[in-house]
């Protein structure tokens, strides 16, 4: 099947029969690269495609849903991960399609092409993670962080350096006032 028809479904035996339905399941490969920035499916990248096409009397509502990996750079520690992706999306595709309409049937068949890039591409992460707890990388040297490290407590900066001295003021202020809290 060609690149221009991978995507394409068949609707000849429900065209125009309001209430029929039929579901389908396969597996295409990505014809090219979806996405951009730090996360997107590779092209050639398996797509599993859950379709369920519904006749209505205004036309052909598609039902589907799409299973496939992520290719992405965690937004932290900038290293290339690969994770399970998962995105449904619902497109009623006109017979006679309007201004309104965003999709028609053309002739015995849907193009499922443009809403399934359309909703991979709008669910794909902005800033992707490695892992939830990533510590990303150190702002001084742009070494990685080790999670243990991340934990300490930062040094005081020396701009902020006044403010703390103040704060241990007030702390002493506080415990002098206050005879119980010794």
């Amino acid at each position: 099947m060609s690149s221009a028809r991978v995507f394409q479904e068949s609707i000849r035996d429900i065209y125009n029969r309001p209430g029929e339905m039929r579901e389908r399941s396969r597996t295409v490969a990505a014809p090219e690269k979806l996405g951009e920035g730090l996360a997107w499916v590779a092209e050639g990248e398996n797509l599993d495609l859950d379709v369920r096409l519904e006749s209505v009397h205004e036309g052909i509502l598609v039902s589907a849903e799409v299973r496939t990996t992520v290719h992405a750079e965690c937004g932290r520690c900038l290293k290339e991960f690969a994770t399970p992706f998962q995105v449904e999306f619902q497109e009623l595709f006109a017979y006679t399609p309007t201004e309104a309409d965003e999709y028609g049937v053309h002739g015995d068949h849907v193009d499922l092409e443009p809403p399934l890039r359309d909703a991979v591409v709008l669910a794909l992460p902005f800033q992707p993670v490695c892992r939830p707890d990533c510590p990303g990388l150190d702002p001084e040297s742009g070494e990685l962080r080790e999670a243990e490290a991340a934990a300490e407590p930062d040094a005081v900066d020396p701009r902020w350096a006044a403010l703390a001295g103040y704060l241990a003021e007030e702390e002493d202020v506080d415990r002098s006032a206050d005879p119980e809290s010794n």
